[in-house]
């Protein structure tokens, strides 16, 4: 068990420093404790803001139930309808309801969400939960921020940023209800690994822009979020990378994977 764990550290430890070809860069990984805040692993860049992408609906998941657009983990449910974005296949074209739109990160689901909400509502919320820069005004001149504001556009925020708000999302100190705060932790995806750990999180994925404001699909950022627990440990986490090649594989489930199988090895350095 100790060989894995080490040849599993140096592996992870190469990858956080490594550029190659073909593989996502880690820009930034960041573990916390989720009650003091004290910090048990910081590498990379972790201050710089960057589209937060779907990692965005668990703040929309806490704002909805808040606003009782949500009223819980299969309502309400709603219908996919034609012309609506349907990239993610096949969970996207049917009934979805918080579950599904968490887990299978269906943005029309959100978008119906945050048309309901507006754009002052929206900004009003994010600045209390100091979820970034709290800018919905989407694309200069495109007027769309209550589509993508959070995909590759004006919506930004930092691995930093995105770790103190999931703490004040488990430690019930945002400026939310108690009951909105813990249906919005119990809808994020749990994922139970080696060692007895249950990790909870989110992905995201987007692309940023060229001069020209086309997407570069050969940088994705990919993020993953959330906290993880193992008996009376739990600790907040937060991976950002950035891909140098394109991949036909989202970079947030890259970003996943990778933390994911990583994990252990993390935990090894502060878990005892």
């Amino acid at each position: 068990m100790v060989r894995r764990l080490f040849f599993a550290l140096v592996a992870g430890l190469a990858l956080a420093g490594s550029n190659a070809a073909g593989m996502a860069g880690p820009i930034c990984t960041l573990v916390v404790d989720s009650k003091s805040g004290a910090v048990l692993t910081e590498n990379g860049d972790c201050e710089t803001r960057v589209t937060p992408a779907s990692t965005f609906k668990i703040a929309l998941a806490a704002i909805g139930f808040e606003e009782g657009l949500l009223q819980g983990p299969q309502e309400p449910v709603r219908q996919y309808r034609k012309g609506e974005v349907d990239w993610g296949g096949r969970a996207w074209r049917g009934l979805v309801d918080p579950t599904s739109w968490m887990k299978h990160s269906v943005v029309w689901y959100s978008q119906r969400l945050t048309r309901q909400l507006g754009a002052d509502k929206l900004e009003a919320w994010t600045r209390a939960l100091g979820y970034g820069n709290a800018d919905f005004s989407g694309d200069p001149g495109k007027g769309n921020g209550l589509e993508r504001a959070w995909i590759a556009s004006s919506l930004a925020i930092s691995p930093r940023e995105q770790a103190r708000f999931l703490r004040g999302l488990l430690n019930r100190t945002l400026p939310l209800s108690q009951s909105a705060m813990a249906q919005t932790e119990a809808l994020v995806e749990r994922f139970s690994i080696d060692g007895g750990w249950t990790l909870s999180g989110k992905t995201g994925g987007a692309y940023p822009r060229r001069a020209d404001g086309s997407f570069d699909r050969a940088r994705g950022y990919g993020w993953f979020v959330g906290w993880a627990t193992r008996g009376d440990t739990r600790a907040v986490f937060v991976r950002l990378t950035q891909d140098e090649v394109r991949h036909s594989v989202s970079p947030g489930l890259r970003a996943r994977s990778a933390l994911l199988a990583e994990w252990p090895a993390l935990a090894a350095r502060f878990a005892r």
